[in-house]
């Protein structure tokens, strides 16, 4: 996790920093938004920035969607202004936090913009043997490629593996290749020189010079542009890169791990993936099985996150039921252990009074397409032609309200919500678009929180 601070608020902002450190993340400070900007396009890089309200927010958030630089924005004001905290919002902040700062708030804000987890919690022998592969490849240079279905936690494998290789004192830096547009990837990629195009009004540094000497992580890449494939290949070839508008190539040193939750060798038979550039990433390859298929693992999972959002959330530590925990480990999960994750997320907040986690607080759909709660779910097989729920309506309009309920039942995760809709993200992301520009309001998924 990496936290840029722009301002000063009477050293207040700097306590946040501190409480930031502690909870192991990397710091820098500037003091003010054109500072933040340099040290951003420099390739210096951060997860979240937070500012001092008393700064231009506006000034901030539109500079960097001028520039094309995602990264969340987190503002922060001395006690508990509300008029502060409202135009903050309004400018683009996601949050807003009081100073002086409260540990448990930081703490919170750090976990929901960036996870960055490299534990990896097992109980399975299939999952052990995956990790015991990834303890003895890790150590090397060589391309990586991850696959497996969403959600099976192949960004924490990644860190998994750079935290045990030769390269683990230096960055990890990820890039997600579903949730950037097309037009917007090869810049992130590569960076770019002043001028390059419209809004290029600095050099920016792309991900492949941010990671020099580290670890590149480029997530579901089988959604990357075959025109910018032959690009990515011949950086990882000749080692070097060109930046947009650039004239000279550029040498850097990274070790590439890259994951797919589709079968790439069926895109490259399909013509949608390079054969060559498949070969370059797959020098090594560890395979993620299905939650479905490691059960021993639901049990360890389900309690880890019903303890670290009990925590979260300050509330209670519950137990789950007997007949919850037989619903879990029946249940099939098509979006895996994310799923599971946002289920058990749910289900803690739901349960706030209760004495235990019980069947109603979980919310799944069952594999007869009764939820859990003996209700019929959205997202339920209609096999009645004539459903009353049905007819008069138009294609688009069901379509609509099944995405939108399977979005909301994924806490808004757009990469989860794609995989149980059997959609890819490109396709969700531009039905959302079309949703938004009927005057939809679509809240932002976590995986669409890209840094810069």
């Amino acid at each position: 996790m990496r936290l840029l601070i722009v301002g000063g608020l009477d050293g207040f902002i700097a306590n946040a920093g501190k409480i930031a450190l502690a909870k192991g993340a990397k710091v820098a400070h500037v003091n003010n938004i054109e500072a933040a900007l340099l040290a951003l396009r420099s390739g210096q890089g951060a997860d979240l920035v937070m500012i001092d309200v008393a700064l231009n927010v506006k000034e901030l958030v539109q500079s960097l969607e001028r520039e094309r630089i995602y990264v969340s924005i987190v503002a922060c004001g001395i006690k508990n202004d509300t008029d502060a905290a409202v135009k903050a919002i309004k400018a683009g902040a996601k949050e807003y936090i009081p100073l002086p700062p409260d540990p448990e708030l930081i703490a919170a804000i750090l976990q929901a913009v960036c996870n960055e987890s490299s534990n990896i919690l097992f109980a399975d022998d299939k999952m052990k043997v995956q990790v015991q592969l990834a303890e003895k490849l890790a150590p090397s240079d060589a391309n990586l490629m991850i696959t497996g279905e969403s959600g099976t936690g192949k960004e924490v494998m990644a860190r998994f593996i750079h935290t045990h290789s030769k390269r683990a004192d230096q960055k990890m830096v990820s890039l997600n290749c579903a949730a950037i547009p097309e037009n917007l990837l090869e810049s992130e990629l590569f960076g770019h020189e002043k001028g390059a195009f419209t809004g290029a009004i600095a050099r920016r540094i792309g991900k492949f010079e941010e990671a020099n000497g580290g670890t590149l992580f480029l997530d579901e890449i089988s959604e990357m542009d075959p025109r910018l494939q032959a690009k990515l290949l011949r950086a990882i070839q000749e080692r070097e890169i060109d930046r947009v508008g650039g004239t000279k190539p550029i040498k850097v040193n990274i070790r590439l791990i890259a994951t797919s939750n589709r079968n790439l060798l069926e895109e490259v038979k399909n013509k949608n993936f390079r054969e060559d550039l498949y070969f370059r990433l797959n020098v090594l390859n560890i395979h993620l099985p299905p939650l479905r298929e490691r059960p021993k693992d639901i049990d360890l999972l389900s309690q880890y996150f019903v303890h670290k959002f009990a925590d979260e959330n300050m509330v209670p530590r519950l137990p789950i039921s007997e007949e919850a925990r037989n619903v879990l480990n029946n249940y099939q999960w098509p979006g895996n252990v994310r799923e599971l994750e946002n289920t058990l997320h749910r289900a803690v907040l739901l349960s706030q009074g209760d004495k235990e986690i019980s069947v109603d607080a979980l919310k799944l759909v069952t594999q007869t397409g009764q939820s859990t709660t003996g209700q019929t779910n959205q997202n339920q097989k209609y096999d009645d032609a004539n459903n009353p729920n049905l007819v008069g309506r138009t294609v688009s309009a069901v379509e609509k309200e099944l995405i939108l309920n399977t979005l909301e039942h994924c806490l808004w995760n757009r990469t989860h919500a794609a995989t149980i809709l059997g959609i890819s993200i490109r396709t969700l992301r531009n039905k959302l678009k079309l949703y938004t520009d009927e005057g939809t309001q679509i809240p932002q998924g976590k995986e669409q929180r890209i840094t810069g």
